[in-house]
């Protein structure tokens, strides 16, 4: 026992100055970045973490005092991640995450997206074309709540008035109609994205419907001349609205899709890859709802020329259209995100 403990103590002593100095610069690295090193303590990190594992190894193949393999385990696990993982900060990881992960994870899954932007469209045609059929199946696609009397039986003054407010209202009404907005749309979008685990089935129903919405009151106003002024009512704000909810459409197909079809993976295994890139893409589409919001609650309602809602329609598809198929090209993504890939520990100690 004797014996043991000197060899345990001779061991400890020839190496514990190397331990010791690397702690410090793992300290200063986790406190303050790289940045906080020199030069030569940069070059020093990974020899002193080199010789930190070969101790390890070591302790562990001659069985010493579990004490020093316990802290040697820390301590190396501690510096490989100051060797080999760059430290991001929060408005750093916000800008990649927008700048790059988001579209970028959209074009992983442009097929979901076209299906999910399809039956938007589709439901928006039927909707539009059974109401102006038949008037009264307005009341299947639009709730009392929503229509707020804007029904085939209300007149032609009363569905303009909604299309041209005066503008008068105080900033703070304003403010409040934009969070209620906010709020109810992110519901719907998430609502998309949550269906997904149960096979991606509900999510299309739930997708054709809001378009079957959409297209019922659009019929209303046509009936009444006002198809155009609706159009250039809805759009400002309903390109990036129903962008965001066919996302969040998209991430719930996709996860359906994995689950239905996982291929050479466990479905749970689909699950898990999936789900990170899926919840990914809704905090996008969240911030995607928050733009809709300002919009729909602020400018749709100051602005009363079509000319100029048509433009900033326009403007504003051009730019998601350009953003979702050029932001984030040629740039790695796979650990932008915490959400989205786990950082890769081969090599590192076990």
């Amino acid at each position: 026992m004797a014996q043991f403990t000197l060899k345990s103590f001779e061991f400890r002593r020839e190496r514990e100055a190397q331990w010791r100095e690397l702690e410090q610069l793992v300290d200063r690295v986790e406190g303050r970045g790289l940045g906080a090193l020199s030069a030569e303590e940069l070059h020093r990190l990974p020899s002193l973490y080199r010789a930190a594992l070969s101790s390890l190894s070591v302790a562990r193949a001659i069985s010493l005092d579990k004490n020093v393999i316990t802290y040697l385990e820390g301590l190396s696990a501690r510096a490989y991640f100051a060797v080999y993982c760059r430290k991001r900060y929060l408005g750093a990881t916000v800008a990649s995450f927008f700048a790059a992960t988001f579209p970028a994870l959209l074009r992983r899954i442009r097929g979901a997206f076209a299906l999910s932007c399809g039956l938007l469209v589709l439901g928006a045609v039927s909707g539009y074309a059974l109401t102006s059929a038949e008037p009264d199946r307005f009341y299947t696609f639009v709730s009392a709540d929503m229509a707020s009397g804007r029904t085939p039986s209300a007149s032609k003054e009363k569905l303009e008035e909604a299309l041209y407010g005066d503008g008068s209202d105080a900033t703070a009404t304003l403010t409040n109609f934009a969070a209620f907005l906010f709020t109810h749309n992110a519901k719907i979008g998430l609502m998309c994205f949550a269906l997904g685990f149960l096979a991606g089935v509900p999510v299309m129903l739930l997708l054709f419907i809001n378009g079957a919405t959409l297209g019922a009151m659009w019929a209303v106003y046509a009936a009444h001349d006002l198809g155009l002024e609706f159009f250039t009512w809805v759009a400002p704000h309903g390109v990036t609205e129903l962008l965001a909810v066919a996302v969040c459409g998209a991430a719930g197909l996709s996860l359906g899709y994995g689950l239905v079809f996982p291929g050479r993976h466990r479905r749970l295994e689909n699950l898990a890859a999936r789900g990170r890139e899926a919840g990914a893409l809704a905090i996008g589409a969240v911030f995607m709802f928050f733009v809709a919001a300002l919009i729909e609650g602020f400018f749709r309602q100051l602005v009363q020329s079509l000319e100029v809602r048509a433009l900033v329609a326009s403007a504003t598809a051009i730019l998601w259209t350009a953003y979702f198929a050029l932001a984030g090209r040629g740039r790695s993504v796979g650990r932008d995100v915490a959400l989205v890939a786990e950082p890769d520990l081969e090599g590192a100690p076990s």
